[in-house]
């Protein structure tokens, strides 16, 4: 008997993707692509270490999910992906022809998955996106808040030491 995981088990997956980048000094945002119920690809932010603006989270899964798969569309896929993606990330799944993607928290500033701009189903564009938002929102969101609180507490600490 075959159980389809949960957008929350995958979610979860990709919160460890999130932490793993946290480890690295890096915005926690992770991200893991789902194909044939597994785990293809993961990924997260790499953009400090890497010097490369590019580095996000999602770019980094669909570039290796591509490379897994020998193709640059990915039809039967789902990304699943910590914080709402931005309009650099939407363009690469909207290229890369993802069907789905399950996000957990909503980014007001950048999000181009509903919050700020709605890529995913803009019809000037030639393929739509099923969005899932607020998965796992609570867990998201706290790693995000965590990690910025711990880099505001570090730099009032530095300019109290100068």
């Amino acid at each position: 008997m075959i159980t389809e995981k949960s957008d929350e088990y995958w979610m979860s997956k990709a919160l460890a993707e999130g932490a793993r980048a946290r480890l690295k000094d890096e915005v926690p945002v992770g991200c893991v692509i789902v194909h044939g119920g597994r785990i293809i690809a993961r990924g997260h932010n790499l953009r400090e270490s890497s010097h490369d603006p590019s580095s996000h989270a999602e770019l980094t899964a669909i570039r290796k999910a591509a490379k897994k798969l020998g193709s640059w569309r990915l039809p039967d896929t789902i990304l699943y992906v910590t914080l709402e993606p931005c309009l650099m990330c939407m363009g690469g799944i909207i290229l890369a022809r993802i069907p789905r993607v399950v996000f957990g928290c909503s980014d007001p500033k950048g999000g181009a998955a509903g919050s700020l701009y709605d890529l995913s189903s803009d019809s000037r564009l030639n393929h739509r996106v099923e969005v899932v938002s607020g998965v796992l929102k609570r867990e998201c969101s706290e790693m995000l808040s965590d990690f910025f609180r711990e880099i505001r507490a570090s730099k009032k600490r530095t300019a109290i030491d100068s």
